[in-house]
């Protein structure tokens, strides 16, 4: 019964209410579909990153080491 007190003590109005959801039949707040936003803007620069250090790896240092033959 403490936690429910502490928790009620920190929320003051807002206790006992749900976050507002982004339509009313779809199961997602919008802090959640915010997080989900920034996680995945994070990870898609990063798989870019990735991609652009392999092209550069495959296309110029590979043909040094006789990797692939440069037309």
């Amino acid at each position: 019964m403490g936690e429910a007190k502490r928790r009620k003590a920190t929320l003051g109005e807002k206790y006992g209410h749900e976050e507002e959801r982004i339509l009313p039949w779809v199961p997602i707040t919008k802090s959640q579909s915010e997080l989900f936003m920034k996680w995945t803007t994070r990870g898609t620069w990063f798989f870019i990153g990735i991609l652009v250090t392999t092209w550069l790896t495959i296309r110029f240092i590979g043909p040094a080491f006789g990797w692939w033959q440069v037309v």
